[in-house]
């Protein structure tokens, strides 16, 4: 329980610089009008997108929130808090079947561009289901990055489980191939698989993605797929273009919000979540295996506005 406090609490802590911005905007809102009209919705639509939760979600708050004052004849500005609060988890909130691949013989694969913290997002979560009880294997199917192959292989070594790799430069899928093997062979509950992030190559990536799919979809056809999409949350706005982009590759299943610490708009998670309807379903602080979490909708937003 300690870890899920400190993680809480330092979460609260990185999300301070979107906090005071948000709330101190919010709150002379709340207090500075007198009645609900145009202008509170105007200063308030503002607010949310500075916030980094950009004009479709902010849109979308908006008019869920002005249906809510409407329905529940609310006359105060200062009732609306509340109402903008829960208006924004509801928009957040993850379905029980979110960590499905927990439970199944699962491949996952964590798809991002370098440099987003997917490589030490698939030695955490390895480390994590572990600690579960699960069986896990590793691929370095990022094998145009020799950093990459070392920097897993640390990881893995780190949390006790067994690392699929060939040399630099080979091709993916026949690391895919192989790992599928070991996972049969050894009775493996989930293989979690490192994919090269190269978006502005997209047309490679794709056509990499497409032949991965095809030997999992031959070889290994029960295996239930979870596909994450690792984002730094510094980037605000362009990760959620990215989001985007790569979702044109492959079938996301949810995505894994990295770095929200100090600088990271905690915004950006909301309007990931609201534009392209994937989840949120982990976000991450730090370097330690404890520091990758399952999201809280819950919590992150209290972290967000109070």
């Amino acid at each position: 329980m300690g870890e899920k406090k400190g993680f809480f609490s330092r979460l609260v802590a990185g999300l301070s610089k979107t906090r005071d911005n948000i709330v101190a905007g919010i709150d002379s809102i709340f207090n500075g009008f007198s009645n609900i009209d145009d202008d509170f919705y105007e200063e308030l639509e503002e607010i949310l997108i500075m916030a980094d939760l950009g004009i479709n979600t902010t849109t979308s708050i908006i008019d869920n929130l002005k249906s809510k004052v409407k329905e529940l004849k609310i006359k105060e500005p200062k009732e609306c808090k509340d109402l903008l609060i829960q208006s924004i988890k509801e928009q957040m909130e993850i379905k029980e079947t979110a960590y499905e691949f927990e439970n199944r013989k699962s491949i996952v694969m964590l798809i991002g561009v370098n440099g987003v913290g997917k490589t030490t997002s698939v030695g955490k979560l390895a480390g994590q289901l572990k600690e579960q009880g699960k069986k896990v294997l590793v691929a370095a199917a990022d094998t145009f990055r020799a950093a990459a192959i070392e920097q897993l292989t640390e990881w893995s070594n780190r949390a006790g489980v067994e690392i699929i790799a060939q040399q630099e430069g080979s091709d993916p899928a026949a690391v895919i191939y192989d790992a599928i093997m070991a996972t049969k062979a050894r009775n493996a509950d989930v293989l979690i698989c490192d994919t090269a992030g190269r978006l502005h190559n997209k047309k490679n990536l794709m056509e990499e993605l497409k032949k991965i799919d095809r030997v999992i979809t031959r070889e290994y056809p029960d295996a239930y797929r979870e596909t994450l999409v690792v984002l730094d949350g510094t980037t605000g706005q362009n990760a959620l273009s990215q989001a985007k982009e790569f979702n044109e590759v492959a079938e996301i299943t949810g995505i894994i919000l990295t770095k929200l610490d100090g600088t990271a708009k905690g915004g950006i998670a909301i309007a990931i979540q609201s534009e392209l309807g994937i989840p949120v379903k982990y976000i991450g602080i730090g370097e330690h295996i404890e520091d990758l979490q399952k999201f809280n909708a819950e919590d992150f937003v209290n972290a967000l506005f109070n």
